[in-house]
């Protein structure tokens, strides 16, 4: 008798704890959300072995995960598309991983993102390292984790307190602790906080929410990890153009030469990142030779007065409803170019 009261007492105790953390999390204007992590990123990667050569998959960073929206894609063109792209991170070890380890002949669509794409080769760096531990994770994974993660997707729809919150861990007890201000004292390291300002589907479409769009003190929280220890006028500290544009054009040249279909894009960006980019990656040297040395078609956002104008609330990626245009417009303009395929049947 005194054991199952205990345990009733334990069941209850379990529960109202969990109810007011959860309820807690929520007051605090957090809500649940999917973990943009590698196992969500591995399931879309796994449909890439069985793609044919009417799909298209986009790689690449931040930018062209927030700027493609997929089912706006999927209107215009009647495909939609297997997003790959990761924040963060250069695009070179997903685009290594699938002109290599895949048989793949449809349409690759890179998101070009100047100071990620250029800065290097090697995973001693970070843009390369994260988004090289996304494929090795997929390689590697095992049946517990394919699992693990299915299991968790009804937790993460309906509980906002393990919200990973877009790769930022806001709500883990490790983040919890390093926030902690002891005094006035200031760390010369702190890093600024960076709140999470995308929303993300389970196909891995990202979009940016309306408070980045609506509240500007809240943008800027974003901007000042963006400018953190940097200006427009200071050199990014990792930049390998030689090394990038040897590795990509050799895997440009392998997936073209088996039929594949190669597209670069250059998503908008405004303010501090537009004016960085102008100053160290400047189009003639970068934007262009890349071009030339891959062949591949290419879309630059400054080529087309419909686009060159979008404004991005914190200075590097589109709102919704500006994801939404850019999307249609990018997708009618390659169309029209015969650059993409299109599937009338669906449309």
């Amino acid at each position: 008798m005194n054991l199952k009261l205990s345990l009733t007492i334990a069941i209850a105790i379990c529960l109202f704890g969990t109810i007011a953390w959860e309820l807690y999390w929520r007051s605090q204007g957090y809500y649940p959300d999917v973990d943009n992590d590698e196992a969500l990123f591995a399931v879309q990667r796994n449909r890439a072995e069985k793609a044919s050569n009417s799909d298209v998959i986009l790689i690449g960073s931040s930018r062209i995960h927030f700027d493609i929206q997929l089912d706006i894609w999927m209107q215009e063109t009647g495909i939609k598309p297997i997003q790959l792209a990761y924040p963060g991170a250069t695009p070179l070890p997903v685009f290594d991983d699938l002109v290599n380890n895949t048989n793949f002949v449809g349409t690759i669509i890179v998101g070009v993102t100047p100071g990620l794409f250029f800065s290097s080769t090697t995973t001693e760096k970070r843009a390369y390292r994260s988004a090289n531990d996304k494929v090795e994770y997929y390689h590697d994974q095992t049946y517990a984790q394919r699992i693990n993660h299915l299991l968790s997707i009804p937790l993460q729809q309906n509980l906002a307190f393990i919200s990973d919150a877009d790769g930022v861990d806001a709500i883990k007890l490790q983040f919890l602790l390093e926030g902690i201000q002891f005094g006035n004292r200031i760390e010369g390291n702190d890093f600024p906080p960076f709140p999470n300002f995308a929303d993300i589907s389970l196909d891995r479409n990202l979009r940016m929410t309306e408070k980045t769009v609506t509240d500007t003190s809240f943008a800027r929280l974003i901007k000042n990890v963006w400018s953190f220890k940097s200006t427009p006028e200071t050199p990014p500290r990792e930049m390998s153009k030689d090394s990038v544009m040897k590795l990509f054009t050799k895997d440009a040249k392998i997936f073209q030469e088996r039929g594949g279909n190669l597209v670069l894009l250059r998503c908008p960006s405004t303010g501090y990142y537009r004016k960085k980019e102008e100053n160290f990656y400047c189009r003639d040297e970068f934007w262009d030779e890349l071009l030339k040395q891959s062949g591949a078609k290419g879309y630059h956002f400054e080529d087309y007065l419909q686009l060159k104008d979008l404004d991005c609330p914190e200075w590097s990626h589109l709102s919704g409803e500006d994801a939404d245009f850019f999307t249609t417009e990018i997708a009618k303009i390659m169309m029209a170019d015969k650059a993409i395929p299109f599937n009338p049947k669906t449309n």
